[in-house]
């Protein structure tokens, strides 16, 4: 095997990976920021999760692609770790179509589906047929890379050495350890699976050992998922172990069944004399047989999981951090933007919280002066604006890669809004400064006053509560309820200031004292003005 023959084999590597990489990407495009409701509706029960991991599985020829959507899709609370394992179970059996289809010797006509991919690409101007049209050009790139995979080895079947080398594999051991390593390294089951067929084609590795390398390449798949799932929070993590426990499982269970049984000449009786259909067939059979075994017990893997890496009790918002926001850096993008979106949501949920909490503590200690409440106003207003800061460099990140221009206009809608908190939070810090200004100079505001500031705080609370748990169904009369509370602010704000007034004209109030609510007042009422603005942003992020 010389160096043409080399470069040739990875060459044909770089094209099936690649073929796989358009496909993933144009599913992304075409159907990514609709995976959330495609997932809520079709893994309501496991036999559905099951079916919607194979579906998607053999739409993009890879396992991990799948496995990686699912870890994104838990890390960001989308899916639960139980609908997890159905999904998981299914990318299993869709990947093995991939053998399934070049042992049906496609290959020939590759070229016609890439050709009419990129033809496509070129001449309709269609978005949509652009993003459908690469998913049939990455399928056709695919497939003439495991031609020239093929190719490149046909003179290892004069290599002696060569031919020892594939013999040690009937070794279980040391089959199921090449075959996991090799598949970690390149990070896809379905292309060592191709490359162990085209060995099979040329006669120098029997099913008697390929099926221990099978085995093993089930196990590699699984680092990818894993690499993932680095930096993610527990439950996403636990997708991987269930992951690595499913393939763990089937690779014993069917080890000790080519041990003690005639399962080899089984698999061979099916397709005689055509060993790239076997090795598809054993696959196959791992796969589906594994998943039936493992089916009723699901449960209790996602339980094991869950013993295997157990809550943390650390408080979660000890240090500056971003909690739910998690860079998914992946080369296979399918179901991103999906993630994106929630992880932006649920952070942009987390800043608002702290806003409130400031706002309620900054009306207290205008209220009632309190050295721990002043305290914690300044901690959050730096985690406040820290937020502010991470949330943005995300959302900047994500526009330059967004395809779909549904998530396009939710990412920048969030990048508006957290905007508009910012601003809220430090309307809340100037009412905590104003309260240091009346403990300075030991004022005090009258009963009357105080009842208005606590009656301004109630509605502040309200109007940002109402714009807390907005969704796509309730955004209109979300929006209309803020309309009328800012309106109602006005209302106050005018009223206070009338009154306000007419205690200073009457000696009732003392002049720094009234200057200080008069400052009050207008923060208040910027503060519903920002309010407002949020909830017309997402009525707009709705449409």
């Amino acid at each position: 095997m010389g160096i043409t023959d080399v470069l040739s084999l990875l060459g044909g590597l770089a094209l099936f990976l690649y073929g796989m990489q358009m496909m993933s990407t144009g599913l992304e495009a075409a159907a990514g920021n609709k995976m959330k409701s495609i997932l809520e509706k079709l893994t309501s029960n496991r036999f559905k999760g099951v079916l919607v991991g194979a579906a998607i599985t053999a739409v993009i020829q890879s396992s991990s692609a799948t496995t990686v959507m699912v870890v994104g899709f838990v890390n960001s609370g989308l899916m639960t770790l139980n609908q997890a394992v159905w999904v998981i179970m299914g990318a299993n059996i869709g990947t093995t179509i991939t053998g399934q289809l070049i042992a049906l010797d496609i290959g020939a006509i590759a070229p016609v589906f890439a050709i009419a991919g990129v033809a496509a690409m070129m001449f309709v101007k269609s978005e949509k047929v652009h993003h459908i049209s690469s998913i049939f050009a990455g399928l056709g790139v695919l497939f003439m890379g495991m031609d020239m995979m093929g190719a490149a080895m046909e003179p290892l079947q004069e290599s002696e050495a060569f031919i020892n080398l594939m013999t040690q594999f009937s070794n279980p051991l040391l089959g199921i350890l090449v075959g996991a390593v090799f598949t970690a390294v390149i990070q896809s089951s379905s292309a060592s699976v191709g490359i162990l067929q085209a060995l099979a084609a040329t006669g120098m590795i029997p099913l008697s050992s390929a099926v221990y390398v099978l085995f093993g390449q089930n196990i590699g798949t699984c680092i990818t998922a894993v690499l993932a799932s680095i930096g993610t929070k527990v439950n996403a993590r636990r997708t991987t172990v269930i992951h690595l426990m499913f393939n763990i499982i089937g690779t014993v269970i069917f080890t000790v069944v080519c041990m003690v049984t005639p399962y080899v000449h089984l698999v061979e009786s099916i397709t005689p004399g055509d060993p790239v259909a076997q090795i598809a067939n054993a696959h196959t059979i791992f796969n589906i047989v594994t998943t039936l075994l493992l089916l009723p017990f699901g449960n209790y893997m996602a339980k094991a999981a869950t013993h295997i890496l157990p809550d943390s009790r650390k408080e979660d918002d000890e240090d500056l951090r971003l909690k739910y926001i998690r860079p998914f850096e992946s080369s296979y993008a399918i179901g991103h933007s999906a993630v994106a979106v929630s992880q932006v949501r649920d952070e942009v949920g987390r800043m608002l919280d702290m806003v409130l909490k400031n706002i309620d503590d900054a009306f207290g200690i205008l209220i009632s002066y309190d050295e721990k409440r002043r305290a914690k106003i300044a901690e959050r207003e730096e985690y406040i604006d820290f937020l502010n800061k991470g949330i943005s460099e995300y959302i900047v990140s994500l526009m330059t890669s967004e395809k779909s221009m549904s998530d396009s206009i939710q990412i920048n809608g969030y990048y508006v809004i957290i905007s508009n908190l910012e601003r809220i939070g430090d309307h809340a810090v100037n009412l905590a400064g104003y309260a240091d200004d009346m403990k300075k100079w030991d004022q005090q505001f009258s009963e009357n006053v105080l009842e208005e500031l606590d009656e301004m705080k109630k509605q502040c609370m309200s109007a940002l509560d109402n714009v807390r748990d907005v969704t796509p169904d309730n955004v209109g009369s979300v929006l209309d309820q803020a309309v009328v509370m800012e309106q109602k602010n006005d209302n106050m704000r005018d009223k206070y200031f009338k009154k306000q007034l007419q205690r200073l004209k009457k000696g009732k109030c003392k002049p720094q004292s009234g200057i200080v609510f008069s400052e009050v007042l207008t923060d208040f009422e910027r503060m519903g003005d920002h309010t407002l603005n949020i909830a017309q942003q997402y009525k707009e992020m709705a449409q």
